[in-house]
């Protein structure tokens, strides 16, 4: 009997592998040398401060406008067909800005054609991460009793590339802007092809009731609203998240004109905090089960607001990134306490639209956070952190003093 299964698993591995796990990969690596890389090549080209956050802010206003089309699309044409095109048309975007950048590496054509690329790779990483959460998910479902072992797998991929990625891309624009821009066209390509063994999903009928998006968007809102906790919580990240999404914008600003450090070591303060966050997640899960949900997100939001107040006064790099890389693995833990309190208090019949609605609220604060970078004189960044870290203080002070009391998570 045994010997008839394990062949059986391992079949069932190598698909997921060729299928679901490589095509995820490269998808990640790209994703996270896009998000991090083109902030940095935006203040090597300009050397401007302020137009450094003008990239950071159009890649996440792009991707907050598309993500309710996004899950639409996926949705009727299939999560494989998505994640071949998105990864596709981001491999041929890059791939013309890397041709723009050899032949005008600086001036005004340099700056318009990063900027499009800001604005172009952040809706076209927005719809590949869809649908390739998408594949992911239907590659649980059919696991069936071993669904957490792929989501397991996926969530170490992401949390790898996003170690890896900023790191690399910083190292490659030390050799110059079309080689870097050449890499990321290279994994795009990559996940593109490997898309094509992604297994279809299901699809939506093709004459699906008109605005459905927004009423699915209007019964999240509804859902959040009904549950204070849940509420709270979510109002207390968004702060949070405020703080962090600065951090990231103003970083090449901190860590290359304030620190005298190379755009080098603005990829290896996110691949430590990528790396503190992967081990920090895992310590959760295990605390979870001994402490309870309280405590360890009260100590994690404790954590993450005192090393937000001192980045903002950080003396050195070596601080700077100690410190970013100890609020990164707090805001992990706080990451599984909001998993743990959405399983716990949203219906399953409206799990799917208060998802889509408290990832939108979540991601609102880092277009904020770039235009705030934008408008602020480099000199005055270290004040505009400290107030954000304030606020990240008190919206998680209230949400978790809220959280102790409800009779709901004190199970």
């Amino acid at each position: 009997m045994s010997a008839a299964v394990t062949p059986r698993h391992a079949r069932h591995s190598a698909g997921l592998m060729r299928s679901i796990y490589l095509p995820r990969g490269a998808d990640a690596v790209a994703f996270a040398m896009s998000t991090y890389g083109i902030p940095l090549l935006v203040l090597a080209t300009t050397g401007s401060a302020a137009l450094t956050g003008a990239a950071f802010a159009l890649e996440w206003i792009p991707r907050l406008a598309a993500f309710g089309w996004a899950g639409s699309v996926v949705d009727r044409r299939g999560a494989a067909v998505v994640f071949h095109l998105a990864s596709l048309g981001r491999a041929l975007a890059l791939a013309a800005g890397a041709v723009l950048f050899q032949l005008y590496p600086s001036g005004t054509v340099a700056t318009v054609t990063v900027m499009v690329l800001a604005a172009t790779t952040g809706v076209l990483t927005e719809f590949s991460y869809i649908a390739a959460e998408t594949a992911g998910g239907a590659a649980g479902r059919r696991a069936g009793a071993h669904a957490h072992r792929v989501q397991a797998v996926l969530l170490g991929i992401d949390q790898t590339a996003t170690l890896a990625g900023p790191a690399l891309a910083g190292v490659l624009l030390l050799a110059g802007p079309p080689l870097m821009l050449a890499v990321i066209t290279g994994f795009s390509l990559l996940a593109a092809l490997l898309a094509l063994r992604t297994p279809p999903s299901p699809v939506a009928p093709a004459r699906a009731p008109k605005g459905s998006s927004d009423a699915g968007f209007l019964t999240g809102w509804r859902t959040i609203r009904s549950l204070p906790a849940l509420g709270w919580l979510v109002t207390g990240l968004t702060l949070s998240n405020l703080a962090t999404g600065l951090l990231q914008a103003a970083g090449p600003v901190i860590v290359v004109q304030h620190f005298g450090q190379s755009t080098t070591a603005v990829g290896l303060v996110w691949s430590a905090a990528a790396a503190a966050t992967l081990v920090a997640v895992t310590i959760c899960r295990f605390a979870l089960d001994r402490l309870g949900l309280w405590p360890v997100g009260a100590a994690c939001a404790a954590l993450a607001s005192l090393a937000c107040l001192a980045a903002a006064q950080a003396p050195d790099y070596l601080s700077y990134l100690v410190l970013v890389a100890v609020l990164m693995a707090a805001d992990g833990g706080l990451a599984v306490v909001l998993r743990t309190v959405r399983s716990l208090l949203i219906p399953p019949e409206k799990f799917g639209s208060t998802l889509s609605a408290t990832i939108l609220i979540l991601l609102l604060p880092f277009p904020v956070a770039g235009v705030l970078t934008a408008l602020t004189p480099p000199d005055a960044l270290g004040h505009v952190i400290t107030a954000c870290a304030v606020l990240q203080t008190l919206g998680l002070l209230c949400a978790f003093t809220r959280l102790r009391t409800d009779p709901a998570l004190r199970t």
